[in-house]
């Protein structure tokens, strides 16, 4: 595969998912974009087909909003997340939908936007077929493909993002030690380096910070939100109350505040333990309800790495803390080389296996972002890189046939609880790998992602995103408009 950037792994948008929100999103953008501006403006009609699991559980991820979205050009990582069901009531009362804010024509979304849940296009699960007409003569078709984590694909394309050769190659984990051997460098160091090649250091700093910051954001906004989420199951968000719970009062609009109230508390285990659930709970409940997230790897699995990261910043001493007993606020930590060395690992699984739960089911998802967190936390900790991708291999290890079976198409049940114990174990592997050598270590990395792209083919495509199997056919609810 192409080289893979830490940008690739991590992405700010919306959710409830990279795969049927972002990626057809991202679709609708690219298909209008590539038409000559004779062509835009001469439009008369645009027709959508969803194929596969995009048209099987479309609904309840909302592909359909998303859709609706990237024609009319908005940007996932900048629109005001809280206009997007207004500017979908606009449409549908209107029957008119503006291109790329320039070219307005017709567009009923119920007819316009078709869901071929008996159809499959021939490269991937996730597949989307734009038909473009001008006075009803059709002028330009293209179909993509959204691969997982926000990766699109046209067909025929190789997957991934075009990117320059990385001076340190890495394919996979025995690649990734070899440097770090070579080099006498952690993870997170070479990742960085390889990085350089791509942006200059005042780049990168700026863009990791957007993204540390807007997965820091989802933890305080979903801390805050209280409600029941979109799209009919009635899930009651749960994080706010408990946040609120656990400080004994309410929590502070600003989230520096927010962040030494919650470093100041006891550190004993069930404390520690409610807060890293709390915070995973309130990403997802903010993904679930088209909130802006960070793609880490993906949407469903959102929460997994903001809530470890949170847990370390808080949670975690310095040792001048340990000595001084000073908890006026958080450990001053290396969070780049914590994002470096997790997106190290989600390219590896990536390049590997997949990331897509279409592909995967849920092992690509919230079994990924554990394997990324805990070698992430592994490194901060003072682990080694063997330790770090030990960690990595214990937390997907743990994960392996994790089936994907959204209830009703939702980004809710079992998928937000999910991110809650994908970070636990997390943690958990980081500690393992921490007091063990990893010279004893009879599984690697490396096998562990083999042995995950063998269970993923392996896989029922019931349990693959569809909602054709597992939890997702115990439980029968009406899904309505997100």
């Amino acid at each position: 595969m192409p080289a893979l950037s830490v940008f690739d792994m991590f992405k700010i948008g919306v959710g409830p998912s990279s795969s049927h929100t972002m990626g057809p999103w991202k679709a609708a953008q690219r298909f209008l974009a590539e038409l000559p501006a004779s062509d835009l403006s001469e439009l008369s009609r645009v027709k959508v087909e969803l194929f596969g699991s995009l048209a099987k559980t479309g609904k309840g991820h909302g592909t359909d909003i998303a859709i609706q979205m990237g024609l009319c050009g908005h940007d996932p990582r900048t629109v005001d997340v809280d206009r997007i069901p207004t500017l979908v009531k606009q449409i549908a009362k209107g029957k008119r939908i503006k291109l790329l804010g320039q070219h307005e024509i017709n567009f009923d979304p119920p007819l316009d936007i078709v869901f071929h849940s008996d159809q499959q296009l021939p490269e991937h699960p996730n597949g989307i077929r734009f038909t473009a007409f001008a006075n009803e003569k059709e002028t330009d078709q293209a179909d993509f493909y959204s691969i997982g984590g926000g990766f699109i694909i046209k067909a025929g394309e190789t997957p991934g993002p075009v990117a320059t050769e990385m001076p340190w190659s890495i394919e996979n984990a025995e690649d990734l030690l070899r440097h770090c051997d070579r080099e006498g460098l952690p993870i997170s160091k070479v990742v960085l380096h390889n990085e350089r090649s791509l942006r200059s250091d005042s780049e990168i700093l700026s863009e990791m910070s957007a993204i540390k910051d807007a997965m820091l954001a989802s933890i305080h906004r979903g801390c805050r939100t209280q409600g029941i989420l979109p799209g009919g199951l009635n899930v009651q968000r749960r994080a706010a109350h408990t946040s609120t719970s656990l400080l004994g009062s309410s929590v502070p609009a600003e989230f520096d505040e927010f962040m030494q109230l919650v470093t100041r508390q006891t550190h004993d285990f069930s404390r520690v333990l409610d807060w890293v659930s709390c915070f995973a709970l309130a990403v997802n409940e903010e993904n679930a309800a088209f909130g802006r997230v960070v793609t880490a790897p993906t949407n469903g699995a959102a929460g997994v790495i903001p809530a470890v990261l949170m847990y370390y910043l808080c949670f975690c001493e310095t040792s001048e803390q340990a000595e001084t007993g000073n908890r006026t606020g958080p450990a001053d930590v290396a969070w780049m080389d914590f994002l470096a060395n997790a997106s190290e690992i989600g390219c590896i699984f990536k390049k590997g296996a997949t990331i897509s739960a279409a592909m995967g089911g849920c092992q690509a998802e919230i079994g990924v972002s554990s394997a990324m967190a805990a070698a992430a936390l592994c490194e901060c900790l003072g682990g080694s890189p063997r330790q770090a991708t030990e960690a990595a291999e214990i937390a997907m290890e743990h994960h392996l046939g994790m089936t994907c079976d959204p209830v009703g198409g939702l980004v809710q049940i079992p998928c937000i609880e999910r991110n809650a114990m994908g970070a636990i174990k997390a943690i958990t592997a980081a500690q393992m790998s921490l007091h063990r050598d990893p010279t004893e270590a009879r599984v690697s990395l490396d096998a562990v992602v083999r042995t995950m792209w063998e269970t993923a083919q392996d896989m029922n495509t019931k349990y693959k995103e569809t909602s054709e199997g597992g939890l997702a056919v115990q439980i029968t609810v009406n899904i309505s408009e997100c």
